[in-house]
């Protein structure tokens, strides 16, 4: 067998030169680097310890809007083409750069929530278009703030449009809450952007205050309320009246002076009842009626589960599906608005809950 012989001897002095020298950059590396010469497509960069990059055909097209600016002696920061380019040269590329240290810095804002004001550039149907650091970002109307959220009837699609073209030249400030350089995506909020100072208005207000505020807008889930500059509340929909509440937009309208409670305050965000303001009927309909009664109702809605019933206002109660062959013998049997006589099966006034019975169950009686 052959025996190998190792040795300690010291490296040479080429050995320790290569041995500490830093790694050559690879390709998509950023370095930074001195223009040493300009040439009419032709830009060269001093990359110290690794010799000279050039910047040159499509790369010097690409960025002559940058270079246009520079000047010999400048420092600037490029991207690795290729490392072992064209006549030695390391191939570099500025505009690549550019974007890289563009994303990079919008990661930064990401983690950091920098707030930025910015000029609508334009807009469309889902939101507007705005300009940060040259790269084009958009804002989803669902995430402008209440001020400028385009609040229009039966959400018009064209309507939403004309409210998002006022906002064209407007300043917004935003933050950055998306940015995907492989998808050139770079998405903006409003909302996070106030964030701290509508903290600061909220934790003005506690549970159970007592507030009065201006309709701004009213949307299938409920309304919004402008109490005081900067800040607006939601009253859901089932917020609004004890009694079922179908369309918002038919009970309240933009202008109206309401007064409503603080029901929730939490992340920066108030909500708020109407119907707390109100006489509870459950309290009391629980001293009239319980389990085993007559009752008369009538038919107010159908959903999935069969049919509500009101015996009387804001007191409302479910008869079951199931007490029928299908869909349609419930609603052939239970016409909506007309009156029936009921018998209650549950009574829950604390949870707000009642079933009722349509037809009397069959007693099967007992054998001897």
């Amino acid at each position: 067998m052959e025996k190998v012989v190792t040795t300690n001897a010291p490296l040479s002095a080429m050995e320790e030169i290569v041995k500490s020298s830093p790694a050559q950059p690879e390709v998509g590396a950023l370095v930074e680097g001195i223009v040493i010469a300009k040439e009419k497509l032709a830009l060269y960069v001093e990359v110290a310890p690794f010799g000279t990059g050039l910047i040159f055909g499509r790369e010097y097209l690409n960025a002559r809007d940058i270079i246009k600016k520079i000047n010999i002696g400048d420092t600037v920061t490029a991207k690795v083409v290729d490392p072992d380019g064209e006549r030695g040269y390391m191939e570099l590329s500025l505009k690549e750069a550019k974007q890289a240290i563009v994303w990079n810095e919008a990661e930064k804002a990401i983690k950091a929530k920098t707030p930025f004001d910015l000029v609508v550039k334009d807009s469309n149907k889902g939101g507007l278009i705005l300009e940060w650091n040259g790269v084009e970002g958009f804002i989803p109307a669902s995430q402008l703030s209440g001020e400028h959220y385009p609040r229009v009837p039966d959400g018009d699609k064209d309507k939403i449009m004309d409210e998002l073209d006022k906002l064209k030249g407007t300043t917004l400030t935003v933050t950055i809450i998306t940015a995907d350089p492989k998808e050139g995506k770079l998405i903006f909020s409003e909302k996070t952007a106030d964030s701290k100072v509508r903290r600061a208005i909220v934790e003005k207000y506690e549970l159970g205050d007592v507030v009065e505020g201006v309709v701004t807008g009213a949307v299938d889930f409920g309304i919004f309320l402008k109490i005081e500059e900067g800040l607006e509340g939601l009253v859901h929909i089932s917020e609004m009246d004890w009694a079922l509440v179908e369309n918002p937009r038919e009970r309240y309208k933009v202008g109206d002076v309401v007064k409503a409670k603080v029901i929730e305050v939490k992340d920066g965000k108030i909500s708020l009842s109407i119907k707390a303001l109100k006489p509870n009927p459950w309290v009391e309909a629980e001293k009239k009626y319980a389990p085993g009664n007559k009752v008369e109702g009538v038919v107010i809605k159908y959903n999935k589960h069969g049919a509500l019933v009101s015996i009387e206002e804001g007191v409302a109660g479910l008869v079951h599906i199931s007490e029928f062959k299908n869909e349609d013998d419930l609603r052939q049997s239970l016409v909506l608005g007309r009156n029936y006589p009921f018998t209650i099966n549950v009574f829950d006034a604390k949870n707000q809950k009642m079933t009722l019975n349509f037809r009397e169950p069959v007693t099967v009686p007992a054998t001897e």
